[in-house]
């Protein structure tokens, strides 16, 4: 069976069916229609990639064959074909749903090279289709995830959340530990109630027993009026203590008894108020490590530790990323309300390489500034990817599923982010560089130029006066005064290179 591309050719004079034929014979299966009529019966039988449409035909011309074509398929790719170069010929085309207007005589490699081009956006839209489908299929709540283990994890939290026990969930810092604590609460019967999410880190230890029971008015200084605390707030429902492990060991020996006896006091209030509540916590930290160290009460960690809930990673649920990164950039669109068709197979890839130590939470915010600095109606490719992406890429092996880079592709990777390193280590001195690099200073501005890399020197350079004017027997610069040091530096803020 042939699976090569499908191409139909479809013109009145023999001599340019037969040369596109030709042209493209190695790479496709071809062809060939005298007139729209037997061009679309083609279309019946046959699955067609591309379509090579004259404009000017007897009977019906190519703007109506085109017309029909894609109400028969709209899937199949159109390209004009005239031996007249008219504006108002090739607007009609664009409008009806052509790809693109060649005029006659064209070279057999711009018909190849255009030919390969609307086979490699067909097969992206097949992948983002495909990503969508599995999008749809592999969410729970607000997570997204294909992962067996993330897909175990699902299943536990539809478990517990029928049950009033306590859950504590651990991971690295942006795992998504507050959607899992969310997902516990919206599959409970305690949905109706209300979520409360408490961050531990970012309350004062001094106002930690206020935030937590609340306080009457006059408690202490300051205390203008009666205050309802978090546990009141959660009544009935879910109160998730986020960073759990930063608790002060005086309030952790107060949150004990209210998990015991459930019923709380307000500061500077002798009454004791019932409370029902479902306590989620989370950290980042080994609490039992914690508990060994003297630094968390072994019997509070016991109480909250019922049902632990671990999550991975992103580094070792790779397979999550391409879902994710399409999920955050369709999400982003929408917001900016800008049209991003998707990320080019190369620049997919170095986003599955990259170690992501800041998890899902790091890869939400570059897809979100990648989006906002995308010029739109293009798919985002590994030029407008940040150089921290190179610098902290892992090796991966490869799968037969999987793209390799051609042998030029993976050269450009190594060379820019070696150039980038080098210069670096030189604080953006491109004269530096290029003598430790081995080749003439233009040499290096033309690969610059050639890797779109040029505008990392900014940043570069930014950083390298910062450093050096916070030395303390550097001199100090006076206004619009410029670095002798810095000769050939931009001064343009771009997204930062990481070292």
């Amino acid at each position: 069976m042939d699976l090569k591309p499908v191409v139909l050719v479809v013109d009145d004079e023999p001599a340019v069916r037969q040369a596109i034929e030709l042209t493209l014979e190695d790479h496709y299966q071809t062809f060939s229609a005298e007139n729209g009529r037997d061009a679309l019966e083609v279309l019946r039988t046959v699955t067609v990639n591309i379509v090579f449409l004259d404009i000017t035909m007897p009977g019906r011309d190519g703007l109506a064959v085109l017309s029909d074509i894609k109400m028969l398929d709209p899937s199949v790719e159109v390209v004009m074909v005239s031996a007249v170069n008219t504006a108002e010929k090739a607007v009609a085309a664009m409008k009806l749903g052509a790809y693109d207007y060649l005029v006659k005589p064209f070279a057999p490699d711009d018909l190849l090279a255009l030919s390969e081009k609307i086979i490699a956006k067909q097969a992206l839209e097949r992948e983002v289709a495909f990503l969508r489908s599995e999008l749809a299929g592999r969410t729970f709540g607000d997570i997204v995830s294909r992962d067996p283990r993330m897909l175990e994890i699902f299943g536990l939290v539809r478990k517990v959340a029928q049950t009033t026990s306590s859950v504590l969930i651990t991971g690295e810092s942006g795992t998504g530990k507050e959607l899992i604590a969310r997902s516990i609460h919206r599959e409970s019967p305690r949905r109706a109630a209300p979520f409360v999410a408490v961050n531990c880190a970012a309350i004062p230890q001094e106002l930690m027993e206020s935030e937590f029971f609340g306080h009457e008015k006059g408690a202490f200084t300051g205390a203008y009026e009666r205050k309802i605390g978090k546990f009141e707030f959660a009544h009935g429902g879910t109160l998730f203590l986020d960073e759990i492990a930063t608790l002060p060991m005086s309030l952790q020996a107060k949150l004990l008894r209210v998990l015991q006896e459930r019923e709380i006091q307000r500061v500077g209030s002798p009454r004791t108020i019932p409370v029902d509540v479902r306590i989620v916590s989370a950290t980042n930290t080994d609490l039992a490590e914690a508990v060994r160290r003297g630094l968390f009460r072994s019997d509070l960690y016991f109480r909250l530790n019922v049902v632990p809930i671990s999550l991975p990673p992103l580094r070792e649920r790779r397979g999550d990323i391409p879902l994710l990164a399409e999920h955050f950039l369709g999400r982003f669109t929408r917001s900016f309300r800008k049209r991003v068709p998707g990320f080019s197979a190369k620049a997919m890839d170095v986003l599955c390489r990259y170690a992501w130590p800041g998890n899902i939470r790091e890869l939400e915010n570059m897809v979100e500034r990648l989006v906002v600095l995308a010029p739109g109606e293009q798919l985002i490719t590994v030029k407008e990817l940040p150089a921290e992406l190179f610098d902290r890429a892992v090796e991966l092996p490869a799968t037969d599923a999987g793209e390799r880079w051609t042998l030029k592709e993976a050269r450009e990777s190594f060379e820019r982010r070696y150039i980038l390193r080098i210069l670096e280590d030189t604080g953006g001195n491109q004269s530096r560089a290029a003598q430790i690099l081995g080749i003439h200073r233009n040499t290096l501005m033309a690969k610059l130029d050639e890797l779109g890399i040029r505008e990392d020197l900014g940043e570069i350079g930014r950083r390298r006066r910062a450093e050096a004017l916070s030395t303390a027997d550097r001199r100090t610069l006076g206004p619009g005064e410029a670095d002798p040091d810095d000769e050939d530096t931009p001064a343009v803020p771009v997204p930062p290179v990481l070292r």
